[in-house]
C-alpha cells in the first residue's frame, strides 16, 4: 500500500521544473509580451518554436510553467549557462507578459523516429514501443509513475496546475532535462523533489526511448 501511494504521489506531482508545491497564477498580458520578445526570438524563435535541439521550444508550455521557469532562471534558481544575463532587466510583469505571450502560441511538432535502445541486460528493444510503455504505464519494478499522469495520455501537459506540454518538443532537450534531473544539476523541482526522484530511477536507455515517444506525440 505504501509503494502504491508513493507512486500515486509522484505521478500527481510530475513535472519538468514545477514539483508539488503551491505556486499563485501569473497575470499577463500576451500582447505586451510579444512587444518584449525580440529578445528571446535569436534563440527561441519568435513564436517560441526554435530552429535547433540547442534551445528548447517554448510555445504552448504553459504561462503559470513559463513564469516560474523565468522567475527561477533570473533568480538563479535554475542555472541555464545561455541565459546569464538575459533576464536582469526584465520586472515581473515583463516576465509574466512573457509568458502569457508564448504561452498562447502553438508549439510546432518534432516527430519522433524509428530507434533501438539497449537495456541494461544488452537486448536491444524498439525505442518506440519502449518509449510509449513507458510513458503510458512507467516501470513498476523501479518506481517509476507513468508521465501521462500528469502530462496528459497526448503530452499536452495540464497549464493550470503549472505541469508543461511535452508533446512535440526536442527530443534531445527533453533527453538532456532528465539526465540534468538524475544528476542533480537541475534542481528546480521543489522540496518534493519529484522529478529529480523520478529521474534517477530512469536509465540512459529509458531517458532515451521516451524523449523520442513524446516528441511525436499528437493531439
Amino acid at each position: 500500500m505504501n509503494s502504491i501511494l508513493k507512486n500515486t504521489a509522484l505521478a500527481l506531482g510530475l513535472v519538468f521544473g514545477l514539483g508539488a508545491v503551491p505556486f499563485a497564477m501569473a497575470s499577463g498580458d500576451a500582447a505586451a509580451g510579444k512587444a518584449k520578445a525580440a529578445q528571446c526570438a535569436a534563440c527561441h524563435g519568435a513564436d517560441g518554436n526554435s530552429l535547433s535541439p540547442a534551445f528548447p521550444k517554448i510555445a504552448g508550455l504553459g504561462e503559470k510553467y513559463l513564469y516560474k521557469q523565468l522567475q527561477d532562471i533570473k533568480s538563479k534558481t535554475r542555472d541555464v549557462p545561455q541565459m546569464i544575463g538575459q533576464l536582469d532587466n526584465f520586472t515581473e510583469q515583463d516576465l509574466q507578459d512573457l509568458a502569457a505571450y508564448f504561452a498562447s502560441q502553438p508549439m510546432q511538432l518534432t516527430g519522433s523516429e524509428a530507434i533501438s535502445v539497449m537495456l541494461n541486460n544488452g537486448d536491444n528493444v524498439d525505442g518506440l514501443a519502449f518509449g510509449r510503455k513507458l510513458y503510458r504505464g512507467g516501470n513498476k519494478e523501479t518506481g517509476v509513475p507513468a508521465c501521462m499522469g500528469c502530462h496528459s495520455p497526448t503530452g499536452q501537459g495540464n497549464a493550470p496546475a503549472g505541469y508543461p506540454r511535452l508533446s512535440g518538443q526536442y527530443p534531445e532537450y527533453i533527453e538532456a532535462q532528465l539526465k540534468a534531473f538524475r544528476a542533480g544539476t537541475r534542481a528546480n523541482d521543489g522540496e518534493v523533489r519529484t522529478m529529480r526522484t523520478v529521474a534517477k530511477q530512469l536509465s540512459d536507455a529509458e531517458i532515451k526511448a521516451v524523449s523520442n515517444y513524446i516528441a511525436g506525440l499528437t493531439d
